[in-house]
């Protein structure tokens, strides 16, 4: 048979080709997620909350994501589409998902609590910021930031103010930390030592061991 690899392309195969994509192919990658009560899901990859309609709490859902869009499927078929974000901690929220009682967790972010928590002074802010920064999963740490806040109900903006900056000196941040010290009053032996010496409260304290 006198025929090519290039004749039969061009005879038989040629007109069936369509054009190459115009975007790069993008990995499409599957994971499994419960929807949470305030009715997100969950992606570790980013540490990031994304919405979906709110009589889906609770229920099991497929994550289907690449590099530039999430979408979460519930039995086949697509119930939400957001585009995808990196920085870690957001809630990526289409309003019409909540329900009345859930809507006020659009605004949730680290920049929200730490704002929040300037309005107790600049330590507060900064524990915040940083007890959030250490958590696996940010809604942790919102959490425990709310309960900080919360604080000012029981304590002068001064003392949680003096027990933030006392909790900084310690490695891990937590809620408990800070409410230990208000309640054994740790915060106001350290304002009586400062006043006894006239030496300003800071962190920035060295051992003996800084100076062998």
């Amino acid at each position: 048979m006198d025929t090519s690899g290039r004749k039969q392309f061009l005879d038989i195969e040629k007109e069936f080709l369509q054009p190459l994509p115009q975007s790069d192919y993008q990995i499409k990658h599957y994971k499994r997620a419960k929807v949470q009560k305030m009715g997100y899901v969950y992606l570790c990859d980013d540490k990031n909350y994304y919405s979906v309609p709110y009589r889906y709490i609770g229920k099991q859902v497929e994550v289907q994501y690449n590099q530039e869009s999430v979408e979460i499927y519930y039995n086949s078929e697509r119930i939400a589409s957001h585009k995808r974000t990196y920085k870690a901690g957001r809630y990526t929220t289409i309003k019409e998902h909540m329900s009345s009682t859930h809507l006020f967790y659009d605004s949730w972010s680290p920049d929200y609590f730490v704002n929040l928590a300037g309005s107790i002074g600049p330590q507060t802010s900064q524990y915040i910021e940083k007890l959030i920064d250490q958590q696996d999963y940010p809604e942790t740490g919102y959490k425990q930031s709310l309960g900080i806040i919360a604080l000012k109900k029981a304590y002068e903006p001064d003392r949680i103010e003096r027990a933030c900056t006392l909790a900084l000196t310690f490695e891990k941040c937590s809620y408990r930390t800070v409410m230990h010290i208000l309640e054994n009053n740790m915060d106001k032996e350290i304002e009586t030592e400062s006043k006894s010496t006239n030496i300003p409260l800071h962190t920035n304290i060295r051992g003996p061991q800084a100076f062998c």
